[in-house]
């Protein structure tokens, strides 16, 4: 693999961890978080002795008013915010979307995400949303494409930002690099971050057939920011990434086996649906908490309010 260098022109807002700690081009380190969504507000912001931080979907508080924005300060207040969109569509055909671009600039000018990420698939064609993530072939001159629009992104920004591994349920015969060469390829040709989907990795292994341990041998590790960690439902053959089931044991036996290969800033529980009493995903937290303090070497902040008197500092 070429070797992993920092882009000098991002700026890292100065959100860090109470430790001081920074990742890959200067990314604070800071530890386990959790997505905030409206239907677990309540114990989500009352937990802050098991997460050390909340990430958002922009699309949900772009332009909107009222009480998504009153739910946002609330979270804005205990925890530092990590933006991670779903309507970027950085590998789509269409042009970036200015209207988007100018919404999310202006919601990072409230919130200041020390890092922004977004999924490696497009989501818009011919001006229309697709309402979901659909992978592109993965060729050289799609990396090329793709690379060119995320160093535009990371330029307009002027923050890190990741990529994330989608999960798909489709090959083209255009394809001609494997899923784990087509993101390194791409994260190296952009200089930008990644974020590694553990749950991804393990449903894809599954429904095409390849070595999830072999994927990892294929990634440039020390561009890995993030880690997503979630639940899946196993049908008879076909496995579907949910985010709406517990974590199951292949997926935790994976982020011990991705921790102990590389030291991401941030390691965050998805729970988008079927949402349990959140005792259930406490559980999975302090089981979070207890991998990370294992394996990561530089510790989390003690306190989340830390953090966040920093970010406001800034």
């Amino acid at each position: 693999m070429p070797t992993t260098t920092a882009r000098s022109s991002i700026h890292t807002p100065a959100s860090q961890g109470s430790s001081g700690l920074l990742g890959f081009q200067g990314c604070p380190v800071l530890g386990v978080g959790l997505g905030l969504r409206r239907e677990l507000l309540k114990p989500t912001l009352a937990a802050t002795d098991l997460i050390h931080w909340l990430e958002v979907i922009p699309e949900n508080y772009m332009g909107r008013e009222g009480l998504a924005q009153t739910h946002l300060q609330q979270a804005q207040e205990r925890f530092p915010l990590i933006s991670h969109g779903v309507n970027l569509s950085i590998a789509g055909p269409d042009p970036l979307d200015e209207v988007y671009l100018n919404d999310l600039q202006a919601l990072f000018e409230r919130i200041h995400p020390p890092w922004f990420s977004d999924h490696l698939c497009m989501t818009r064609m011919n001006g229309r949303y697709i309402n979901d993530l659909i992978p592109v072939p993965r060729t050289k001159a799609t990396v090329r494409y793709i690379a060119d629009r995320i160093r535009q992104v990371q330029d307009r920004f002027q923050r890190p930002f990741l990529v994330e591994n989608i999960s798909y349920y489709l090959e083209y015969d255009q394809n001609t690099l494997p899923d784990a060469d087509f993101l390194a390829a791409v994260s190296e040709a952009a200089d930008c971050g990644i974020l590694l989907d553990v749950n991804n990795i393990v449903v894809n292994a599954h429904n095409h057939g390849w070595n999830a341990h072999q994927y990892l041998d294929s990634l440039p590790l020390g561009r890995v920011v993030q880690l997503h960690v979630a639940g899946h439902q196993a049908n008879s053959s076909i496995w579907v990434d949910t985010h709406g089931e517990a974590v199951c044991q292949a997926v935790w036996a994976l982020v011990e086996e991705v921790l102990q290969r590389c030291q991401p800033c941030g390691i965050l529980l998805e729970r988008d649906s079927n949402f349990p009493e959140f005792e259930a995903l406490q559980a999975e937290l302090t089981q979070l908490q207890a991998v990370w303090r294992q394996y990561v070497h530089n510790p989390a902040p003690t306190t989340a309010t830390e953090t966040t008197l920093e970010a406001s500092e800034a």
